[in-house]
């Protein structure tokens, strides 16, 4: 084993479990008490307690006849109990409802799903009218604002590959296709896009990126709104100005 730095405070107990873990799950296979102390440069005695222990919390599991240890599905199940988005939806909801009641509009946070686009938050707008996203809605990527800006965190290849296995896109001729990329690049330079909705008349959709492209954490941060507010209450630039500044807050709170 590497030698380790020295630590600034000492958990010997905690050190000999997770030496164990990570020892097991670099290896592999199951293991003797003696060959995964000879592993981590320990004595057999000295580990006895902390595999009773990782044993009876379920992080390892012992065969019957050998008596060898292996690592159990715990650790995988721990890890998938939050993913980053829940993450997300936590940190994005107090600048996403302050969002809603400066503008009167209602916002919804999207992410991709499946090679679609789906939508995990939403907060309501304070006005009696207005329009709303729910929760869990899929939309196509090909055909949404939304989705349009989530494909422009992307490398062209990812892109390539995810409106491969879009069914609207499938469909398209070379000259559809080809005007999609294009607005696809143009959102990648403006870090944003309104448009009017494709899928229903007399909205117009605002949207910009959440987190950091190429990564694991992509999302879409979007108001949707009745385009006859635009003309006679609201202007673009003023709810894109506002948009931007939620994401800016969101984006410093998840790192």
């Amino acid at each position: 084993m590497p030698k380790k730095k020295p630590l600034k405070y000492n958990a010997p107990a905690l050190d000999k479990g997770l030496d164990i873990i990570e020892f097991l799950s670099k290896k592999g296979i199951p293991l003797s008490q003696a060959e995964i102390a000879q592993g981590i440069n320990r004595t057999p005695s000295e580990i006895y307690r902390m595999l009773v222990c990782l044993e009876e919390r379920g992080y390892l599991l012992r065969g019957f006849n050998a008596g060898k240890y292996r690592l159990s599905l715990k650790m995988y199940s721990l890890s998938h109990t939050h993913t980053p988005f829940d993450e997300l939806k936590r940190v994005a909801r107090y600048p996403m409802q302050e969002l809603s009641e400066i503008t009167r509009q209602s916002c919804h946070l999207s992410i991709m799903n499946n090679n679609q686009l789906l939508v995990i938050s939403q907060i309501h707008s304070p006005s009696a009218v207005s329009l709303s996203i729910e929760e869990g809605t899929h939309f196509p990527l090909s055909m949404t604002t939304s989705g349009m800006t989530l494909l422009s965190m992307y490398s062209p290849q990812k892109r390539k590959e995810i409106l491969a296995r879009d069914s609207h896109y499938k469909k398209w001729n070379n000259e559809k296709k080809n005007d999609l990329k294009e607005e696809i690049k143009k959102i990648e330079q403006l870090g944003h896009r309104y448009a009017q909705s494709k899928l229903t008349s007399g909205v117009t959709d605002l949207a910009v990126p959440i987190g950091l492209k190429n990564s694991e954490l992509n999302a879409v941060l979007a108001i949707s709104l009745f385009t006859s507010n635009l003309e006679n209450e609201l202007k673009i630039e003023d709810v894109l100005k506002k948009l931007k500044t939620t994401q800016k807050e969101i984006n410093r709170l998840i790192g």
